[in-house]
């Protein structure tokens, strides 16, 4: 029979085992309940990381000036995949805790670097199942932010579509319903000040809307030459080509862009009144203005 001593005296040891291991094991906590721990990570800028898609092609135009028209006759050429407005902009990183970013930092990333790799994996993904060799976006919002973009791609090349200011704001007055016509004239001033900058900064292939409805092959023959593929001619039947929904958001989807035909630019009107600085814009782009 088991000494009922000894007995007592191991559930002592066990009883008193217990009570150090409290005192040296702290309780575990909730990491999510804690603060999170303070970093120097925003500090942080992180190296280029390699590019999936190392050139990429990059329409810069302000909104109705065309861009969707240029994408799909882009598109229907055999190398060439333009698909709908792909917004990458508003695509975002969240790192949600401080050591994450401690975490990247030891990767060399940090959160602009992490979304370039999105992006530039996004667009690797639509080439890739395109099995075409170029990739456009056209994305008006993109000229807002060219300065990224060519940060994230140095080899990235542009296509500067320009359109008369007084046409672009003519056309957005009369696709809104209510239209505020001074907030309408702010908004083409903000994209063609970014425009312009880029016009000038960057080694881009420049043409306007009213050259590509006028004279749309030696205007499409020009692109293909800058891009290094030899024209073809079904690029200006681009309606029998299917080049996804036309729906708001992803381009324009009027009735003028889903007759599957190249239809002439509509002229801005010549009594129409310009701020200044969009005046000074439109002569340096060459557009007559009175």
């Amino acid at each position: 029979m088991r000494d009922p001593r000894m007995s007592a005296i191991g559930k002592g040891l066990r009883r008193r085992g217990r009570l150090m291991a409290q005192a040296v094991s702290p309780p575990r906590r909730n990491l999510d309940a804690m603060p999170a721990p303070r970093t120097d990570g925003d500090s942080y800028t992180a190296p280029p990381a390699p590019r999936l898609v190392d050139s990429p092609v990059f329409v810069l135009s302000s909104v109705r000036s065309g861009s969707t028209l240029l994408r799909v006759l882009l598109n229907s050429h055999s190398r060439i995949r333009a698909p709908h407005e792909m917004h990458l902009r508003t695509l975002h990183i969240n790192l949600s805790r401080d050591f994450t970013a401690d975490a990247m930092k030891a990767l060399e990333l940090d959160k602009d670097e992490l979304e370039h790799v999105l992006w530039d994996r996004v667009l690797h993904l639509e080439l890739a199942r395109s099995g075409k060799q170029i990739i456009v976006d056209k994305t008006p919002p993109n000229t807002l932010m060219w300065p990224r973009l060519h940060r994230c791609w140095p080899n990235a090349r542009y296509i500067v579509l320009l359109r008369h200011p007084g046409a672009v704001v003519a056309s957005l007055t009369d696709r809104r319903t209510d239209p505020d016509h001074e907030q309408i004239r702010a908004e083409v001033l903000d994209y063609s000040e970014k425009l312009d900058e880029a016009r000038r900064t960057l080694d881009a292939h420049v043409m306007t809307y009213e050259d590509l409805t006028a004279h749309p092959e030696r205007t499409t023959r020009g692109l293909c030459e800058y891009l290094g593929v030899p024209w073809e001619s079904t690029m200006l039947d681009y309606g029998d080509k299917d080049h996804g929904d036309f729906r708001p958001q992803l381009g324009d989807w009027s009735p003028t862009i889903r007759s599957g035909r190249i239809q002439q630019a509509r002229p801005a009107d010549p009594t129409a009144q310009l701020p200044p600085r969009l005046t000074e814009l439109a002569k340096a782009w060459g557009y007559p203005v009175d």
